[in-house]
């Protein structure tokens, strides 16, 4: 069967801190024929596991670089990269996807008002500014 996953699904297979719950999410994902994860189930993601669950950043992307080799999972693969490069760079891995997305819809230019998060989209070659 084809599923589409929560991000409450993706946390207890990861983190396996509920055993009912872990032990469900993982036999449904292990039968799936295919998981899709839409991008905002894994800016969710990223964040449970980093400010609920304490993970490092490594440990962060290795879980969803492990979910992007998953032969049976589907996901934005570009927008997923460019989470990670900005979530490796020290931002927010939801910006990183967010600034990727505007660009494939046509935007030249990614606008925000967090300073941090202009200054790591240009460090990795992203056209980015804050509003004058």
């Amino acid at each position: 069967m084809n599923i589409s996953v929560d991000t409450n699904v993706l946390i207890r297979a990861v983190l396996q801190d509920d055993p009912v719950q872990g032990a469900a999410a993982a036999r449904i994902m292990s039968e799936a024929s295919l998981i899709a994860i839409s991008l905002p189930c894994l800016c969710e993601f990223v964040w449970v596991l980093r400010r609920g669950a304490k993970l490092s950043v490594s440990e962060v992307g290795q879980s969803i670089r492990d979910l992007l080799e998953a032969e049976n999972v589907a996901m934005n693969r570009p927008a997923v990269e460019a989470g990670l490069a900005m979530l490796e760079a020290g931002g927010d891995f939801a910006d990183g996807v967010i600034a990727h997305e505007g660009r494939w819809l046509g935007g030249e230019l990614f606008y925000s008002f967090d300073k941090d998060a202009v200054a790591l989209l240009t460090k990795i070659g992203q056209p980015a500014d804050i509003p004058d």
